[in-house]
Order: C-alpha cells, then sequence, then structure tokens
C-alpha cells in the first residue's frame, strides 16, 4: 500500500519589536480548539512564498513581506492521519501594516494577539510550533532577522534555439514559459522587492512582467546580467553584484543559465558565505526558478543568513 501524498502549506511568524523586545503574533483556532502560528494549504499555481503571505493576510488581516526561511515542519495530522510539511518564515510586521490591518473574528480565527516569545512558547498548543519561536527568538538575538533579499530568478522556457531564426535576445517565452511568469510573480513579490533588474533578452522581460505589473514598478535593464556579453571571468558580474550589496534593498534579478552562477558565486565571494548545497541548488535554477538570499548587515560589510529556492508550479 503506497503511502499518502504529504498535504503542503506555508506559513510564517508575524513578529515585532516594542520598547527594545521581541513579540510574535499567535492565532485562536475554532475549530482545531488551539492556539497556533498561522499558515495555510498551497493553493493550485501558487509557490510556497505566495501562500505564506496569502494565508497571513487571510487569517490576521496583515499584509507582510516574508523574511529569513525558518525551514520546514513535518507531522501527522491529528484531524485525518495524513501526513503535512508547513514551509515557515519569519516576518516582521511594521507599524504602517499593523495599523492597516482589518482583522475580525470569523469561524475559522477566533482571535489573535501578540505575545513575548515566553509566554508564545508557554501557550502554543503544538512542540513543532513552540520550536519555531525558540528559532525566531535565536535569530533575532543574533541580529539575524533584520535582512534584505537578493533574489535571482531564471527566465521562463523559451523557444528553442533550433526553432528561432532571430537574434537570440529576441528568443521569446513559449506558452509554458508565460505561464510560469504568471505563477511565480506572487512568490517574487512575497519578499517585498523595491526594484526589478533584468537582462535586457526578451525572454527575460517576459518573465518578470507579470511582477513588475503587480507591482506597479518599471523593469530596469542590465546588460551586466545578459546572456549576449557573458565571459568566463564574470567581471561585470563582480561590480553588479557589488552595487546590489552597496545599495542594501530587495531587488529581483532575472537571468540566465550561464550567468546565475556567477552572480551566486559573487554573493557568496562578497559575503564571506561558504559553498552550501542551498547554494549550489541556487546556481543550477530550472527556467522559471528562483532563489532568495537573504542578507544581514554585519559591521562594514554583509552576512548570508539564509537561502532557499524555489521552483515554478
Amino acid at each position: 500500500m503506497s503511502k499518502p501524498e504529504p498535504v503542503v502549506a506555508a506559513g510564517a511568524v508575524p513578529w515585532r519589536v516594542v520598547n527594545g523586545k521581541l513579540q510574535v503574533l499567535v492565532v485562536y483556532r475554532k475549530q482545531h480548539r488551539d492556539v497556533s502560528i498561522p499558515k495555510g494549504k498551497v493553493d493550485p499555481g501558487e509557490t510556497l512564498p505566495h501562500t505564506a503571505v496569502r494565508e497571513i493576510f487571510e487569517e490576521t488581516g496583515l499584509k507582510v513581506n516574508l523574511g529569513p526561511s525558518l525551514g520546514s515542519v513535518h507531522y501527522v495530522q491529528a484531524s485525518n492521519g495524513k501526513p503535512k510539511i508547513v514551509h515557515y518564515w519569519a516576518a516582521e510586521v511594521d507599524p504602517v501594516a499593523e495599523a492597516k490591518s482589518k482583522f475580525v473574528s470569523n469561524d475559522e480565527i477566533f482571535a489573535i494577539e501578540w505575545l513575548s516569545a515566553k509566554k508564545a512558547i508557554a501557550v502554543l498548543t503544538y512542540e513543532h510550533d513552540r520550536e519555531l519561536i525558540d528559532d525566531v527568538r535565536s535569530l533575532w538575538k543574533s541580529g539575524s532577522m533584520d535582512t534584505f533579499p537578493l533574489i535571482i530568478a531564471r527566465h521562463g522556457k523559451a523557444t528553442a534555439h533550433e526553432n528561432w531564426d532571430g537574434l537570440d535576445s529576441l528568443r521569446p517565452l513559449v506558452a509554458q514559459g508565460m505561464q510560469q511568469a504568471r505563477d511565480i510573480a506572487g512568490g517574487l513579490a512575497a519578499f517585498g522587492p523595491t526594484s526589478i533588474i533584468s537582462s535586457p533578452a526578451i525572454r527575460c522581460l517576459q518573465t518578470v512582467a507579470p511582477l513588475s505589473y503587480k507591482q506597479g514598478m518599471e523593469i530596469r535593464e542590465s546588460g551586466k546580467i545578459s546572456q549576449d556579453k557573458w565571459t568566463s571571468e564574470g567581471d561585470r558580474v563582480v561590480d553588479f553584484v557589488a552595487a546590489r550589496l552597496r545599495k542594501a534593498v530587495p531587488v529581483v534579478m532575472c537571468s540566465h543559465g550561464p550567468v546565475i552562477p556567477q552572480i551566486v558565486s559573487e554573493i557568496i565571494a562578497q559575503t564571506g558565505g561558504t559553498v552550501s548545497d542551498q547554494a549550489r541548488r541556487a546556481a543550477s535554477l530550472g527556467t522559471g526558478d528562483f532563489a532568495v538570499f537573504h542578507l544581514a548587515k554585519s559591521g562594514r560589510g554583509f552576512r548570508l543568513v539564509s537561502i532557499e529556492t524555489h521552483t515554478a508550479p
């Protein structure tokens, strides 16, 4: 007898600092009669980050941008015996977002409450939730919660070389690639990018067009991450990554298979990181996939806090 497919869900630990002390948000659920962390199942066509921010908004009324990844929790649901995997992030709640929140008690969530990490650990129903809060508290104490993301996206599936007679830079996305572009827009937006930079190639511009429309942002083109100007030395990429670090703002960068490993390598090198399995996955993105590098300021430089990769649905 085959094992049942796990239910896949995503959520986040909303947090804030009040009078120098960390607070986290918990939800009181009616149906399950428990105290938990906001989360929910992935809808068709969603990436995990998209699900996380949608569920936070639906359950708490808060619009958040995701911070560092907290990994995933695996358990068996008591209600039906099915395995479940929930992916989590830390998500800072700023005063503006909190002021705009319009939470109303409903059939699913009876109430929400801001608690100290210590109090939250005491009242949460499940051990895996308590462990997440402990992880958040450790990240905060180490200065690893105040981060900004560098997001690398590989263009969606494009017309094959052998089926295209024009300039390579004009090779467009196929229908699958256009769908990938639409599907990852919510996931890219989940990290709160304030700018979008793309290779001038049509397939890259088309990939971030849905994100541009969703966020109301213009796409800035950069030949430094184009395939046409790719060199094995990667000298253009060195300057490009250095500029992104100097600005220290959330940015989406859309590029190509040969260029992305150089971007990843430079982020690692310029932040003093190590070549981990996560970094290797980020360097070998498939078409329509994206990777997120969460960076924290450290002295006069930057420290790599976490890396995550996501596949187009």
